[in-house]
């Protein structure tokens, strides 16, 4: 794959750094992190759902933090042994340490996050404040009366 240019972008655009940065951080190839799995789902117009898969993690093992557009689960797995005594001859049950981070677009919060069936579900919300949502604007195209003439 190759790697896109930027540079002449920076120098015609103000206040698009951090998305600048965004798109350098995707055209780099991951660091082969792919556990645990995951998928992003579009539940509505302004709502997602992660869904990762910790089978073996309870809910005391995981961390689920959102911070500064920045969405992190963490998964740590305390020691144990089993209740009867028995000794793991052959473990596939992965349950090493994670922590996988998420980017967040601006006004995305985090609303729920649950555990269920070894699958933990986080719903987020995109919310714009009504000062940044799209208003009409009247056009006024009335002629300006002044002293009693016309403006032209």
């Amino acid at each position: 794959m190759r790697a896109i240019d930027f540079s002449p972008l920076y120098r015609s655009t103000v206040g698009f750094d951090r998305l600048f940065s965004m798109l350098d951080n995707v055209s780099q190839p991951e660091t082969g992190q792919t556990y645990p799995p995951y998928n992003i789902e579009i539940t509505d117009e302004n709502a997602y759902r992660v869904t990762m898969a910790v089978a073996g993690f309870a809910e005391d093992d995981l961390t689920v933090e959102a911070r500064e557009n920045t969405l992190t689960v963490k998964g740590e797995k305390t020691a144990e042994e089993s209740e009867d005594g028995a000794e793991v001859l052959f473990r596939g049950i992965a349950s090493r340490a994670f922590e996988r981070r998420f980017q967040l677009a601006d006004h995305v919060e985090v609303r729920e996050a649950k555990l269920e069936n070894g699958l933990l579900h986080i719903d987020l919300v995109r919310e714009i404040p009504d000062a940044m949502k799209p208003r009409k604007v009247e056009i006024n195209s009335k002629v300006k009366q002044i002293e009693g003439k016309a403006a032209k």
